[in-house]
């Protein structure tokens, strides 16, 4: 009888699914928010969601936005690849070209009945028929400054490029730079020149057929505008990242910086004063108030091919959109990280950080900021795939340095840079 029993177990358990009788599913997040306390905070939720699912066993790895463009690709093609690899809008369509995204439409859709995604979050991942990763937190640009140096200046919130020259003039003294802005060829220079030339009516960098139109009057006026300011950034601004603008702002060597949030550096190593930290939109160049930015929904790619593995990451995903877990996720970066559905917008996981709570105001006023966020090549209502490689070259930054470090005219930069463009588009 015990040999009869123990044949017909041997039997059922071969009759089930490979999965239904494997011990875990392992599952590996790419990331690029290498900061140890945001690691950290990523880490906790790991923990709490793998101790929740001991099927499941949950791996992260922190990644580089310098490597990342050419890296993921060689690593899904040598079958290396994460599971699931955060984005911004304009990555997704190179994995997508790879062939290495399936469609997350039905996905995103069930999340959204439950948690109501902001439109424009899931629009930036929407097109050729599909939804190709879900929104998970939003950033936007600002313009940061103290309330009492510009008081003991005698100067109020810029609101026209012209003010904002002469402010960052006035603040030029003393060993103290005016305005920190970046000029390496990266990220972060994109996103501070674009957020110039949205603000002189340059927002659009492809006509509605499709072709490329950066090479327009408004973009050489953004672009001789910005090399204009560049006089009163410190001298090591043509190599600084996120990083150094950040500091030269908590060191109070820097009078005002174009940033998503200061808020972090400014907390713990500067004075700490949120009653004298500033935060406001970015001029206009006619001062006119209908202020704009750069601001994207960061989301997060399935790659996955295997069932059990898309499953175990949808889990995930599942986890951290819920209001209890997803507000302690924004605020592994207190005042950086926004979120993108309505249910996080009023979760007291977000609100009752204690330094979101301190600095409750900046972070109201940047949300409010948000509300007219946009982004190069997702302006017009539609998505041109191909400012993917546009963005990954960082041409709007390269435009910049050949007026910066090797002189070229604006005009002649911004010929230079739509040629440049086209041969990436082709």
């Amino acid at each position: 009888m015990k040999m009869m029993i123990g044949t017909l177990i041997t039997g059922l358990l071969l009759a089930l699914p490979v999965q239904a009788i494997s011990e875990t599913v392992r599952i590996t997040l790419w990331h690029m928010e290498q900061p140890p306390h945001r690691v950290e905070r990523i880490q906790t939720l790991i923990d709490e969601f793998n101790a929740a699912n001991p099927d499941i066993v949950v791996n992260q790895e922190p990644q580089n936005w310098g490597e990342i463009y050419a890296k993921a690709p060689a690593a899904i093609a040598a079958g290396a690849g994460p599971d699931m690899l955060f984005a911004i809008p304009d990555f997704a369509p190179i994995l997508k070209d790879i062939g290495a995204l399936t469609s997350v439409q039905a996905f995103v859709e069930d999340l959204d009945a439950e948690h109501d995604f902001v439109d424009s979050s899931v629009e930036a991942y929407s097109y050729d028929g599909g939804v190709w990763a879900v929104p998970l937190y939003n950033m936007t640009l600002n313009l940061w400054y103290r309330k009492s140096v510009f008081e003991e200046a005698g100067l109020d919130v810029p609101a026209s490029w012209d003010e904002w020259r002469a402010a960052a003039e006035a603040l030029t003294a003393d060993g103290r730079f005016g305005m920190g802005l970046p000029a390496n060829r990266q990220l972060y220079t994109d996103q501070t020149v674009y957020s110039v030339m949205v603000n002189g009516g340059a927002s659009e960098i492809y006509n509605e057929d499709g072709s490329l139109r950066f090479n327009n009057p408004e973009t050489v006026a953004a672009y001789d505008f910005y090399n204009s300011m560049m006089a009163f950034s410190p001298p090591d601004a043509t190599s600084w990242t996120w990083g150094e603008a950040e500091a030269c702002f908590a060191s109070g060597s820097c009078g005002m910086i174009m940033q998503f949030t200061v808020i972090s550096t400014y907390e713990n190593q500067a004075e700490g004063d949120a009653a004298d930290l500033g935060v406001a939109a970015i001029p206009t160049r006619d001062g006119s108030g209908d202020n704009a930015t750069i601001a994207y929904a960061n989301a997060v790619m399935l790659l996955s091919e295997e069932n059990a593995e898309r499953e175990a990451s949808r889990k995930f995903i599942r986890f951290l959109l819920q209001p209890e877990n997803y507000g302690r996720f924004l605020n592994m970066e207190p005042g950086l990280f926004m979120p993108v559905t309505a249910t996080g917008s009023t979760a007291n996981s977000f609100w009752n950080d204690p330094v979101v709570q301190e600095y409750r105001e900046q972070i109201e006023t940047v949300i409010t900021n948000g509300q007219n966020g946009r982004l190069f090549g997702f302006t017009s209502g539609r998505v041109f795939p191909a400012i993917a490689s546009i963005s990954a070259q960082n041409v709007l930054a390269e435009t910049l340095q050949s007026i910066v470090v090797s002189g070229m005219m604006p005009a002649d930069a911004v010929v230079s840079g739509q040629t440049r463009m086209e041969s990436l588009s082709r």
